[in-house]
């Protein structure tokens, strides 16, 4: 029997709701870009940053102005395609959404720096950014670019490219600098680092958490963590030293996003349960992650 899908997922995953997430992220996304980035000079990484560094490249040695839409959309169709064939129709669709409309934005909203200050732009346009990416990510959906690649190789083949998108990301960086100055080549690096721990708080999808639960109640314990989560567990027979009473642990890895949810849920059945959560690093071996649409 299929487990049933937590009432949260189900009311992120309604089209409307998707669509609207989607729309919102287009809205910060380009503002960002119009802003932050474009203030400060900067040059994001993955295909965003790609695409700003050739429509800077037209435009100061050969004086040719190139939407940013036209670029981004270009370079993001080639690995689209394979998202549609290999990883889910909906969520390419979704993403190709994202991708267009933050690109046909980019190039409608005027551009008004809000600073002068290049740190304070890597800085919060970072946040900016990263805020963007998670609303995205909560959709269902994808930003594009490097993030197609690297969602298909994990699913495909198991395989993390993310140190190969960080020395693509260099050599974009690397072109900058050359080209148009170290400075805003530096800076960018703040922009992404920033971007990047942002996004690691905000959205925890990706990131797992081990718990340990002592209970008296394993069954009810086990029953919520394989409901809301989908993920089994591993029961073991203990002895509490003090009371030299037999209990029982349960072992099992979960989503980070779904740890508050799941302790929550054993305090209502058993109050006196003992849970640990502890930070997963490596984890080898079976690990459900749901479906793309």
């Amino acid at each position: 029997m299929k487990n049933p899908v937590p009432n949260k997922a189900l009311l992120v995953h309604h089209p409307l709701v998707r669509l609207f997430l989607i729309i919102a992220a287009s809205v910060l996304m380009a503002i960002n870009l119009k802003t932050f980035v474009h203030a400060g000079g900067l040059y994001p990484g993955g295909f965003t940053g790609l695409s700003l560094l050739i429509i800077e490249i037209f435009s100061r040695f050969f004086g040719i102005q190139i939407p940013f839409v036209v670029i981004n959309t270009l370079l993001n169709s080639v690995p689209a395609f394979v998202s549609f064939k290999f990883i889910g129709r909906r969520f390419t669709l979704y993403s190709g959404l994202m991708i267009l409309l933050s690109g046909i934005l980019t190039d409608l909203i005027p551009v008004g720096p809000m600073t002068q200050d290049v740190l304070l732009s890597a800085v919060f346009g970072g946040l900016l950014n990263a805020c963007a990416v998670t609303l995205c990510l909560v959709a269902g959906a994808t930003s594009g670019g490097t993030d197609f690649v690297a969602i298909y190789f994990s699913q495909k083949y198991g395989r993390d490219v993310w140190n190969y998108i960080l020395i693509f990301n260099i050599l974009v960086l690397c072109a900058a600098g050359i080209l148009f100055g170290w400075d805003k080549a530096l800076y960018s690096i703040i922009f992404q680092y920033t971007s990047t721990q942002a996004l690691r708080g905000m959205y925890r999808r990706y990131q797992q958490v081990t718990l340990l639960i002592v209970t008296d109640k394993p069954q009810v314990a086990y029953k919520i963590i394989r409901d809301e989560t989908n993920h089994d567990a591993t029961e073991i027979e203990g002895t509490g030293c003090y009371q030299r009473s037999k209990k029982t642990i349960l072992y099992s890895v979960i989503s980070a996003d779904e740890a508050h949810h799941v302790r929550a849920k054993i305090r209502e059945v058993d109050p006196d349960a003992f849970v640990n959560v502890i930070k997963s690093h490596k984890i080898q071996g079976r690990f459900y992650n749901p479906p793309r649409d």
